[in-house]
């Protein structure tokens, strides 16, 4: 049996994927995998390629899903990012670090809030 957290995540991905690319962004990526993180999806915007990190939280707990975002998770995504930048030989391309939060409603549904430009890489040397 899967674990519901598991579950829930995956569908939450599924729903910010979905999203972002009704929003005109191309979802060139998902999940993808370091020896440090993952990288929750890449997308792209026009010339600007775009990491974006989904936080998915339950109404009832109160905080908003973006708020689980720290510095040291920002971080983490900035380093992320360089490693997949550098595996693809993409060099001084534009980029920016998005957050979607999904919250599940008691009811079912879900409400998505995307956060553009949400944090930067500066001073994540």
């Amino acid at each position: 049996m899967a674990d519901p957290r598991h579950t829930l995540g995956r569908a939450a991905e599924d729903a910010a994927a979905a999203f972002l690319a009704g929003a005109g962004l191309a979802v060139v990526a998902r999940n993808v995998r370091f020896a440090e993180g993952e990288l929750d999806l890449v997308c792209r915007a026009r010339d600007v390629w775009v990491f974006v990190e989904v936080k998915c939280r339950r109404a009832s707990w109160g905080d908003a899903p973006g708020a689980a975002v720290s510095w040291r998770k920002q971080r983490r995504l900035v380093r992320l990012a360089r490693h997949w930048l550098k595996w693809k030989r993409l060099d001084g391309v534009r980029c920016r670090f998005d957050v979607v939060e999904v919250t599940a409603e008691d009811d079912g549904r879900s409400r998505i809030r995307h956060l553009p430009a949400a944090f930067d890489a500066t001073g994540m040397e």
